[in-house]
């Protein structure tokens, strides 16, 4: 089973504290969004996992092995993507992957096999053979991603994967990390857009000035966190448009419900009271009643609300 592990890490830039004594474990397969402000201390901690920098004090192990005493063991089933490079224009998407896996030493025999793999997951297959110059930040940052997947790793470190890119380009990475989470990988994702994080990720652990918060799932955060510690809020997706014949009244007469919102003419909100137990027999009763839906989630509008609460000082 994949882990990430924490142990007191510490990183000190002079009198400066940029990571306070930060103690996580993360272990499973599954998609952790790593929450914060800017400065927070998000990417120092992913450069530590990575042994970019070295840590004042403390451990950061990766499937219980030290990276900084057994850096090529802790590494290598891990792949990473921090502060996003740039890929030379000129290069084609095979050709920089092919100088990407040589560099770290993925065997010869197997490496062709590997970057097939890597742009088939990304789904860039039309395009390997094209100049990369010619592609928008979205595709770069696609083969960015696929080059931290040639090692077949069964962790993910990715540094806000979506920062910089139009909304077209910031939906089709995200719609990749979601397949990622196929692969029984664990996937440990920085951000600082809450939407993002509500629509990719199963668990979040919060940071601010270099001190944790908060680790949980996403719903037991937002229950406990968002201001009103008897309810929550999700969010479902529906096949197809409402109209008049839509049971609305149906749902607000479920048990617990305490309002359902129409957000547009596929998506409803619906505030509960009851906790984890109660969502799960909401999920169950909406299922049944056949209403067409294709999605359940907390709503965002419940992190931000807890991501407020908990981020205070830096607001």
């Amino acid at each position: 089973m994949p882990s990430l592990e924490a142990v007191n890490l510490t990183k000190n830039y002079g009198k400066f504290v940029a990571l306070s004594n930060l103690s996580l474990k993360i272990e499973g397969s599954k998609c952790v969004g790593f929450l914060g402000p800017n400065g927070a201390g998000k990417t120092t901690t992913l450069k530590l996992f990575t042994d970019m920098i070295r840590p004042s004090q403390g451990k950061a192990l990766i499937n219980g092995i030290s990276v900084h005493e057994n850096k090529r063991l802790a590494l290598e089933h891990c792949g990473s993507l921090i502060e996003s490079p740039e890929i030379y224009p000129s290069f084609t998407p095979k050709e920089a992957l092919s100088m990407i896996a040589e560099i770290r030493g993925v065997p010869h025999d197997v490496r062709e096999k590997r970057i097939e793999e890597a742009i088939a997951e990304v789904k860039m297959e039309d395009w390997k053979d094209k100049k990369v110059g010619k592609f928008s930040k979205g595709m770069k940052q696609r083969i960015n991603i696929a080059s931290s997947l040639l090692s077949e790793p069964d962790i993910l470190l990715l540094d806000e994967p979506t920062t910089g890119l139009d909304p077209r380009g910031m939906s089709e990475v995200r719609d990749i990390v979601k397949s990622l989470k196929k692969r029984n990988r664990l996937i440990f994702m920085s951000s600082h857009l809450l939407p993002e994080v509500s629509d990719v990720c199963d668990e979040v652990a919060m940071i601010d000035h270099g001190k944790l918060l908060v680790y949980d799932t996403l719903s037991n955060v937002t229950t406990k966190f968002s201001g009103d510690g008897n309810s929550s809020i999700v969010e479902i997706g529906l096949a197809r448009a409402l109209d008049d014949s839509f049971p609305i009244g149906s749902i607000s007469s479920i048990t617990g419900v305490v309002s359902v919102d129409k957000m547009d003419s596929r998506n409803l909100r619906i505030k509960f009271s009851g906790g984890l137990e109660k969502q799960e027999t909401l999920l169950s009763d909406l299922a049944a009643m056949k209403i067409g839906m294709i999605s359940f989630r907390a709503s965002g509008s419940a992190l931000e609300d807890t991501y407020l609460n908990l981020i205070k000082d830096t607001l």
